[in-house]
């Protein structure tokens, strides 16, 4: 059993910042790929920031390009997403995903993952 747990969430006021972490866990010697999607009361779930299994490709959604950073820890199959110039239009919950890898390249299709976390909010006030 698979198991992905974030934390890290939040309330920041507008400029400010928050670091997510999320750690993946259950199977032996397993390398996931990872990523970060967040939904938004009334929106659909979108992808914000992955990497693939390794930490060599990352990839990023426009709008969060050049304020969010992914990264991936020495610890296996643990992320983190720092985010910075936050904006109000950032307030969601905010789920970590991870997938066996079947490509060398990032996931950024939520079907694309097999499991997720419980979610953590995010709220930027104005």
């Amino acid at each position: 059993q698979v198991q992905v747990a974030e934390s890290g969430g939040g309330l920041v006021q507008t400029g400010g910042s928050l670091r997510l972490s999320c750690a993946a866990s259950g199977r032996t010697f397993a390398v996931y790929a990872m990523g970060w999607f967040r939904q938004a009361p009334g929106k659909e779930r979108e992808f914000v920031a992955a990497l693939n299994w390794n930490g060599a490709r990352t990839a990023y959604a426009d709008t969060v390009k050049g304020r969010f950073t992914i990264s991936r820890d020495n610890a296996p199959n643990t992320v983190f997403l720092q985010m910075d110039s936050l904006e109000p239009g950032d307030t969601a919950i905010y789920f970590c995903a991870a997938a066996l890898p079947r490509t060398p390249y990032v996931l950024i299709e939520t079907t694309e993952y097999a499991h997720w976390g419980q979610g953590t909010q995010v709220t930027v006030s104005s």
